[in-house]
């Protein structure tokens, strides 16, 4: 079984193993691995600033979908032939998250999945949306169920809300689809004219080029009546958050999902006292959430986005071409 390994960090130094193929034991099922995608998370772990003091040798990636090829004793809720994907953090089923099912995040926490074979617990895994190839499933596990545990989960949208969603990237394309299906209007922003064309044509309702307007908070408040808008997805951090504070609405939701502007400290607390806001830190979500969405996907006939695939041995490669910012949704992986 071929599998990539982190064994020093760095997107040179990745290694191409070979491993034995795994056998699935008690409550536990095998999965033909059939494409992963990658989530910018990924590409802080082979460059080692997720976690510098990561244990190596690490198998990366958090996100794949395949076929069940085979079940060990016990196995009551799948069959082999069963498309799945895997859950991001294999020990959050349900309810609030806590030190210890962080702990389970594929990936990073734990070992990942470019793996041609992957043994998951049963509880570990979901069925996919039948109408999605494996590719576009791969693109679920964290991007969609971040977008949508920050949207549905905490963010408890109504039809007519007005969401501004920062960027055209998978958690950012997800968030535009779903506040979409939900009956919502949608601000969108974007460095790039072509991209903001394109998340137009998803269905976004205005957009922004912040390049161009810096000022974009001034503008989403203009195009809201002076209101504000009531949700937030915010993925730049320190470079963005200042201003999705004036562009929120009094009593509005920030989901805070990304550090893509940089973690600098800046923010001053009196806006979000004064302002009844609510500032929520969402970290992907559990198996029971995946689950709901994954229905919601299927009701909406939903496709992700998917901007290039790769052969499995060009991971390095698509590592690199994340780096350059030029992707329009999600960045996948093909393994057989």
């Amino acid at each position: 079984m071929k599998c990539f390994e982190i064994q020093q960090f760095g997107v040179e130094h990745l290694v191409l193993a070979e491993h034995e193929k795994p056998s699935p034991a008690a409550g536990q099922v095998l999965v033909k691995v059939r494409a992963a995608s990658l989530n910018y998370r990924d590409l802080m772990v082979v460059r080692g600033l997720y976690n510098p003091r990561m244990k190596l040798p690490m198998v990366p990636l958090s996100d794949c979908a395949g076929v069940i090829e085979a079940v060990g004793p016990g196995v009551d809720r799948f069959a082999p032939g069963d498309p799945v994907a895997g859950i991001f953090m294999q020990g959050w089923q349900d309810g609030r998250i806590d030190r210890q099912k962080s702990n389970t995040a594929l990936g990073g926490a734990i070992q990942g999945v470019l793996r041609e074979w992957m043994v998951f617990d049963q509880s570990g895994i979901v069925r996919t949306p039948p109408h999605l190839t494996a590719v576009e499933a791969a693109t679920l596990p964290c991007a969609a169920v971040t977008a949508w545990h920050a949207l549905f989960e905490h963010g408890a949208l109504d039809p007519g809300d007005v969401v501004l969603i920062q960027g055209t990237g998978g958690v950012s394309l997800f968030a535009l689809q779903f506040a979409k299906a939900a009956g919502c209007r949608v601000i969108i922003t974007s460095s790039s004219d072509e991209k903001l064309a394109r998340a137009r044509q998803l269905g976004a309702d205005d957009s922004i080029n912040y390049r161009a307007n810096p000022d974009w908070d001034e503008t989403a408040r203009k195009l809201t009546g002076g209101t504000g808008v009531d949700h937030i997805v915010e993925v730049g951090g320190s470079d963005t958050l200042p201003r999705s504070l004036k562009a929120i609405r009094m009593a509005g939701t920030i989901s805070v999902i990304g550090v893509l502007g940089g973690v600098a400290a800046c923010v001053n607390p009196t806006s979000i006292l004064m302002n009844s806001l609510r500032l929520q830190g969402i970290y992907v979500g559990s198996r029971a959430m995946f689950e709901r969405m994954n229905r919601a996907i299927a009701t909406h006939a939903l496709k992700p986005v998917v901007d290039r695939v790769f052969p499995f041995t060009e991971f390095p490669e698509a590592l690199r071409y994340m780096e350059t910012q030029q992707h329009f949704g999600k960045i996948c992986l093909t393994l057989a």
